[in-house]
């Protein structure tokens, strides 16, 4: 890898690629696939892995100048409005998806004309 090869696209894959995960299980959960009584504390690590991994991309994008950081940003309301959305699964997966949009314009920006 060579000093000129941009951290922001990566960080920025890494962080959708968590908060997609942390989606998922979120769903499977809900639908009932998956019974997490036991296991809670992994929706929690992801979340707090999908909202580090954006919070390193963000910086990322602003110190290398890339417009997907910036699209990334209104991602940062949601991820920090989720935990006080309550156990309500409603309230928490529209809190929850409203960072997709976020996620996926900075993936399209992120590694078009790299």
């Amino acid at each position: 890898m060579s000093e000129r090869t941009p951290t922001a696209p990566r960080l920025i894959t890494a962080a959708a690629v968590s908060y997609l995960c942390n989606a998922a299980f979120g769903a499977a959960v809900a639908t009932g696939a998956i019974d997490n009584r036991r296991i809670r504390w992994v929706h929690h690590a992801l979340y707090v892995v999908t909202s580090s991994l954006t919070a390193t991309a963000l910086v990322a994008g602003a110190v290398e100048r890339r417009t997907a950081g910036l699209a990334l940003l209104p991602a940062a309301g949601p991820l920090l409005a989720l935990p006080y959305a309550g156990g309500r699964l409603r309230r928490h997966a529209a809190v929850a998806g409203a960072a997709a949009p976020a996620y996926a314009i900075a993936l399209v920006l992120a590694w078009r004309n790299r």
